[in-house]
């Protein structure tokens, strides 16, 4: 089990240099925005535009903070994601244009390259969440103004906690905390 903290996220420019990026983790360390195999990061959007294409890569979007945003992916009917709604797949590799609902937003991004990893992400609000060992790789993002993991360890707010094939955690907040738990599968031939 390890920590990732808020203030080690690395910043960089999105794709097509319209805004900035929050790296929270990617595979392998190190890699760049053409050749991760997946990659989980944040950003904000502040205007109506295109997003990123990416070759060869499935996404799935969450809104974080925000009024909402409305995405036309090509290929699929135009959709209006808030706070509460359910994350949305969808593949990267298709122009997809996104309006905003009213003011900005920050997102959250997950991507895997296709064919290669598969990946599913879930937001619960909850208390308390025990993830038991798993044949999964898992990453949980809280959005919280703290967690408690294994009572020894605080999360602040965008602290993420990255849980390898087999390990555990249980997670507890004084007060009902927005969870985000990433599940990244790798695919075996």
């Amino acid at each position: 089990m390890r920590v990732l903290r808020s203030a080690d996220h690395k910043r960089m420019p999105w794709k097509n240099g319209k805004g900035e990026t929050v790296e929270i983790a990617v595979s392998p360390p190190g890699s760049s925005v053409d050749n991760f195999d997946w990659r989980i990061s944040m950003a904000t959007v502040g205007e109506d535009g295109p997003f990123s294409v990416f070759d060869g890569i499935d996404r799935t979007l969450s809104v974080l903070s925000g009024e909402g945003i409305t995405l036309s992916v090509a290929g699929h009917a135009p959709i209006t994601l808030r706070r509460e709604t359910p994350p949305y797949a969808f593949p990267a590799d298709r122009e997809t244009h996104a309006t905003l609902v009213s003011g900005p937003i920050t997102d959250l991004n997950v991507m895997t390259r296709r064919g290669s990893f598969t990946h599913a992400v879930e937001r619960m609000v909850t208390q308390e969440l025990t993830l038991q060992p798993s044949d999964h790789m898992r990453i949980v993002l809280t959005l919280s103004d703290l967690s408690e993991v294994e009572e020894s360890i605080l999360l602040q707010p965008w602290d993420a906690l990255f849980l390898g094939v087999g390990e555990n955690a249980r997670l507890s907040s004084a007060s009902p905390a927005t969870i985000y738990v990433i599940q990244i599968d790798a695919i075996t031939p």
